[in-house]
């Protein structure tokens, strides 16, 4: 089974905007399923699809499974199958030995940028960047499948 154990924060906008970074790579994504304990997310970034079915959330972890498909087939199933959808742009940036991926959403989740670090234990220590806020690991309104149905626009 595959886990993901994953801390969500909010980023401040001036520092992030004051922050050297990569081009970053457009997310589009939508969800087949989206219930309290486990969603079937379909997603879309350049020429890659995938398809990621994730449990219910325990703490921080929770099981996730994805697989690549191609991107005709998730481009159909988007269009066909998802009731709702989140647009994204994602940067990943390398901090003190650490991947974190930062999403500044678009659409109706626009002002939104929530950063995310993938941990390989619930206690690891790691060093965060000076851009971040506050942690929302636990808010479930930041869950991707949630902010599909609540935009951010209407909190």
């Amino acid at each position: 089974m595959g886990i993901e154990i994953e801390r969500k924060f909010l980023v401040d906008h001036a520092r992030w905007d004051a922050t050297p970074k990569p081009p970053g790579n457009l997310y589009k994504q939508g969800y087949v399923l989206h219930e309290a304990n486990r969603t079937v997310r379909v997603r879309i970034t350049g020429d890659a699809a995938y398809l990621t079915f994730k449990g219910a959330t325990q703490g921080i972890s929770r099981s996730e499974y994805e697989y690549q498909i191609p991107v005709n087939d998730g481009v159909d199933l988007l269009n066909s199958f998802t009731t709702s959808v989140v647009e994204k742009t994602r940067y990943i940036i390398n901090h003190q030995g650490k991947r974190w991926e930062v999403d500044v959403f678009d659409g109706d989740n626009a002002g939104l940028i929530m950063a995310e670090i993938e941990l390989q234990s619930e206690d690891e220590m790691f060093e965060r960047p000076d851009w971040i806020l506050r942690e929302v690991s636990e808010d479930s309104r930041y869950y991707n499948s949630n902010l599909s149905v609540h935009p951010f626009k209407t909190w």
